[in-house]
């Protein structure tokens, strides 16, 4: 089969979270790109994997690059708002998100977006790497990135991975095993999801969910047992009735022979269908005993096969092969010192380009896994703590004119807990493609780039800035936010370990928010309450502003106060956004 040529400066494979953000980045800058993707949306966690309840950088500091600029759109597009269920702060359509994406590609003339396509094959001369080959295109680019959800361009271009366990001895990390056991072997890496999402038709008239094939309901029988359907179900509630299913406890996630992953085409199949046959189960056990009012959100996602077009195009996989980068993320640079990481360092200099903040999670089926803490209550909820991606951790150790971008960067299998979320992904993603923009503009390989150049770089987009020091009270719409961005990086040792800027004091927002008034209470450090006259019960109170944050740690119990905000009905919190009395 002859296969169509052609070249480009920047070849992306994938077009997950992190592949669309850097094609993105990189094409607003002015680089040819070739973007190539399996499937018919943009955006792989967030929209193709179904994932449409994010976790992570959630607070208003955070909320910066790319994620910001997405989240910006999904509260301009979707009219009924993003507060609808009580794993996530921002709930949206995935047809929205994937739209969105989309939208931005096809305005950028020089992004070019091939579909329907994996990679075959990566050309290589010696250690750099050329392009690839799909089943239908040879592209040679310049630099490539690889962007596949599994790392698959690292193993057919025989780049040095990881994948599984390491051992304490390998990074000295507190929660890695000593020795090989029984876990490691059984789960080599954290289990995937096959996301659906149920609809709420009403009337008990939802078509039958058929299960495909062995059923077993006693494996789902204690799903909700801690937590009662209605909460259940409104863990993942969207817009319009419809609900994500992507459940862990006795749940979708699947996790038998993972190794199948990295296998042979065939293994890989097998066990996708394995995966999907299980989350089709689990939707027959829901509707069975929760009622058949419930039913699947047919025609949520493109058609995919014989798959019901309320699953998601593809699993939602939580770890791939990992890259042998010039810098490994591994558990003490995401753990606090204080309230924040330490800034990792990279040749002397402060080598972060991307935040995240997510508590360290991961997934084995069946089994209770502890984690060294990473979290603390602000804004009247729990959040993790923040930490950052160093930029050499992109790059390959011993590999030219390739990065990566996805949860395929330079990590440890415990680290992976915490790097892997979407939010994250999204703006390592830009970093990539902007780092990859400006090696091709300055004609220099991606180990020689000024990791200074590409922060001052990602600071200063005019479409989408991204912090890359994390500032607890330093939100994008500070006016000193550049200054104390820049300060941190060139003088890392006035970084605070409370993650607070000690001269910053952040602004009051305008919000069309509705205005409530009642009494409010403080339980405890960082828990309150608000019980507003005729309603018997009391909202929790939480905001994601640092202004807020401080206001209302300011405030006594039994005052009368108003507060101006989103009730959460599923969550049953008021996420306030403004006090009027104080702006």
């Amino acid at each position: 089969m002859v296969c169509q040529q052609l070249t480009t400066d920047l070849l992306i494979v994938g077009g997950g979270t992190g592949g669309t953000a850097a094609a993105l980045q990189a094409a607003r800058r002015g680089i040819s790109t070739i973007l190539v993707s399996e499937f018919p949306w943009l955006g792989g966690m967030l929209t193709a994997a179904g994932v449409a309840a994010p976790d992570g950088n959630e607070l208003a500091a955070w909320q910066t690059g790319l994620w910001g600029q997405f989240l910006r759109a999904l509260q301009q597009r979707q009219p009924e708002g993003l507060d609808h269920n009580w794993v996530s702060f921002f709930a949206f359509d995935p047809r929205l998100g994937a739209q969105i994406f989309a939208d931005w590609a096809q305005a950028l003339p020089s992004l070019q977006w091939i579909q329907g396509q994996t990679p075959q094959a990566v050309l290589r001369q010696g250690d750099r790497i050329l392009g690839v080959r799909f089943e239908d295109y040879e592209i040679r680019a310049k630099l490539t990135i690889d962007g596949t959800e599994l790392g698959d361009v690292l193993a057919l271009g025989e780049v040095p991975y990881r994948w599984g366990w390491e051992l304490q001895s390998e990074f000295g990390e507190v929660t890695a095993p000593s020795s090989w056991n029984d876990l490691t072997q059984r789960y080599p890496v954290q289990s995937p999801t096959w996301v659906f999402y149920l609809q709420d038709y009403g009337d008990p008239v939802a078509p039958p969910v058929q299960n495909p094939g062995p059923y077993n309901p006693a494996q789902f029988a204690t799903a909700w047992q801690n937590y009662g359907p209605e909460m259940f179900l409104n863990y993942g509630r969207i817009p319009g009735g419809r609900f994500m299913i992507n459940w862990p406890i006795a749940g979708n996630d699947y996790g038998q022979d993972l190794s199948r992953l990295v296998g042979s085409p065939a293994e890989r199949q097998a066990l996708l269908q394995e995966a999907y046959d299980h989350s089709y189960n689990f939707a027959h056990f829901l509707q069975s005993n929760l009622g058949q009012h419930l039913g699947l959100a047919e025609g949520l996602f493109p058609k995919i096969g014989n798959h019901s077009t309320a699953f998601a195009l593809h699993p939602y996989y939580r770890e791939s092969r990992r890259l042998q980068g010039l810098m490994t993320v591994t558990e003490s640079m995401i753990l606090p010192q204080g309230q924040v990481a330490p800034l990792p360092i990279y040749n002397q200099q402060v080598a972060s380009i991307a935040i995240g903040n997510y508590p360290n999670d991961h997934h084995y089926p069946g089994v209770e896994f502890p984690l060294a803490p990473k979290s603390l209550r602000w804004g009247g909820n729990w959040t993790g703590t923040p930490f950052t991606i160093p930029y050499p951790a992109l790059v390959p150790a011993t590999v030219t004119g390739l990065l990566v971008c996805e949860k395929n960067i330079s990590v440890s299998h415990m680290a992976n807990g915490t790097t892997r979320l979407q939010p994250l992904v999204l703006n390592i993603g830009q970093a990539a493609g902007l780092a990859a923009a400006l090696c091709l503009e300055q004609g220099c390989e991606p180990a020689e780039l000024s990791v200074r150049a590409l922060q001052e770089a990602l600071l200063t987009d005019p479409q989408a800035p991204a912090a890359v020091v994390p500032c607890y009270n330093l939100p994008l719409d500070h006016p000193q936010w550049l200054q104390w961005q820049r300060h941190y990086l060139e003088h890392p040792q006035d970084y605070p370990p409370d993650g607070n800027c000690p001269e910053a004091c952040p602004p009051l927002i305008n919000s069309d928010a509705p205005i409530y008034t009642g009494h409010f209470e403080a339980i405890a450090e960082q828990t309150y309450r608000f019980t507003l006259a005729g309603i018997p019960q009391a909202w929790e109170v939480m905001t994601l502003r640092p202004e807020v944050n401080e206001a209302l740690a300011q405030l006594s119990s039994g005052q009368l106060v108003t507060l101006q905000g989103r009730y959460n009905a599923a969550g049953n919190w008021l996420l306030v956004e403004a006090l009027p009395a104080i702006a």
